[in-house]
């Protein structure tokens, strides 16, 4: 009987079972009540974000100071046409928290996108060719991991100047090392199975090796390191923003909205309270939402 290779095939042995594969990763996942419950707010989310000018009651930077303040329409002095109050300007709390989401959501995405792009590349190639090439780019990674990434990025963006993108590529360039440390763990553990060696006796390229038969057994631990780092860089541009060097001013975030409203805690809590609990629940989502992908995305979940 004549044995053929995944190398051979194009198939990583990694592979999901081709039949019934979809109807299985669904059932792993409907298995899990608490990420159900977590994929729902964050479709809430994302639709209030994607349609905020429809969804949103007022505009966000609309100020009227005769309602500055107004509590929540549950409170005594509270409105139906200001659910969740006003804040210091007048401005509704609601319509600045659905705006507020479309920053967050952006920035959490993008940087753990440029993220995982770099460490990937960083962790194939260093994994994979090892040597020289091994060692300079952990040196690397080892010089960026003696910085702390927040005192890092504060450094980067006050040099550079707040704005949005900006905020996003000094996440983004500030977070690969998680990404190439774990990519390299896996492909050094990789290199020397049978089908990789098969792959290179019948002259497969390195590049193909690595993007057919590398890339996808890594697929389980990106997806997962992947929405932490969404969540952390949420927490992330909420930290900036609360310090001031975040996205300019007149950009609605959640970071913003907490440095606005700590001093009113005492007084009006609300100005604080809410935006801080959509960060907190958006981070929360999205940390159980990567465990619930690794589950599914990991290769021993169609064997449980």
């Amino acid at each position: 009987m004549t044995l053929i290779s995944p190398a051979a095939t194009g198939h990583s042995p990694a592979a999901a079972p081709a039949g019934g594969s979809r109807s299985v990763v669904l059932r792993t996942l409907l298995r899990n009540k608490l990420a159900v419950l977590a994929l729902a707010v964050l479709a809430v989310l994302l639709v209030a974000a994607l349609f905020a000018p429809l969804v949103a009651p007022y505009d966000p930077n609309a100020q009227n100071l005769l309602l500055r303040l107004r509590p929540p329409a549950w409170q005594d002095g509270g409105s139906g046409a200001h659910l969740l109050g006003t804040d210091q300007l007048g401005r509704d709390m609601l319509s600045r928290v659905i705006y507020g989401a479309r920053v967050s959501l952006l920035v959490g995405a993008g940087a753990a996108l440029l993220a995982g792009v770099i460490g990937t590349v960083v962790g194939l190639a260093s994994g994979y060719f090892g040597g020289w090439a091994d060692r300079v780019l952990m040196r690397l990674a080892d010089v960026q991991l003696a910085f702390p990434a927040l005192l890092l990025a504060l450094a980067i963006v006050g040099f550079l100047g707040s704005g949005l993108w900006y905020v996003i590529l000094v996440l983004g360039f500030t977070g690969w090392v998680s990404y190439a440390r774990v990519v390299r763990s896996e492909v050094m553990s990789l290199r020397t199975r049978d089908f990789i060696t098969e792959a290179r006796a019948i002259g497969v390229t390195d590049i193909t090796i690595m993007r057919r038969h590398l890339l996808p057994n890594v697929m389980a631990p990106l997806a997962t390191i992947g929405t932490l780092h969404v969540a952390a860089a949420i927490v992330a541009e909420a930290s900036l923003s609360y310090l001031g060097l975040g996205v300019p001013k007149e950009t609605v975030t959640w970071g913003a909205m907490l440095s606005d409203g700590q001093l009113y805690l005492g007084t009006s809590w609300w100005v604080a309270v809410f935006p801080g609990i959509a960060l907190m629940l958006t981070s929360v989502a999205i940390n159980i939402t990567g465990d619930a992908l690794r589950d599914v995305a990991d290769p021993k979940a169609y064997r449980r």
